[in-house]
């Protein structure tokens, strides 16, 4: 009977180094976001909008990786704050469209900047070869769990 094999050493594990990445890339971004008002949640709504307007609640959620519940909430936020606009009433179907406000563009754009540095500052030690080859490495990854 074959033994089972077990993650072992942590620090050699893909998996665990890949969480630590997260962990420093989200805390850059908590920290580049500060200024701006704004939660990486909420830039992420931000920067679905502006690369895709229009997009319902559940389409937010799904590219921001969060519940649709949750993203209401960034919704309504980003909309008490004039950054978005969304219609009272849906034009066909029950998904109401969504948009950047000319404020909401100002901010994403401003948000945007913070966070491709904050980004640079944590690959800089990989060169833009290097940082191609991870980006399409895991972007495999991805594919093969999601056929």
């Amino acid at each position: 009977m074959d033994q089972a094999e077990t993650v072992g050493d942590l620090e050699l594990s893909v998996g665990y180094v890949l969480k630590q990445v997260h962990a420093s890339l989200r805390a850059a971004m908590d920290e580049a976001l500060r200024p701006l008002e704004l939660t990486v949640p909420q830039y992420a709504c931000l920067e679905l909008l502006g690369q895709h307007p229009g997009l319902s609640n559940s389409e937010l959620a799904r590219g921001a990786f969060v519940t649709r519940q949750s993203m209401n909430l960034v919704v309504r936020r980003l909309q008490e704050r004039g950054l978005l606009t969304r219609p009272d009433q849906a034009p066909e179907g029950r998904a109401l469209p969504t948009e950047l406000t000319q404020d909401g563009q100002t901010t994403l754009c401003q948000a945007s900047v913070a966070v491709r540095a904050a980004e640079k500052q944590l690959f800089s030690p990989l060169s833009q070869e290097q940082q191609r080859r991870l980006r399409a490495d895991l972007a495999a990854c991805v594919a093969s769990v999601a056929d």
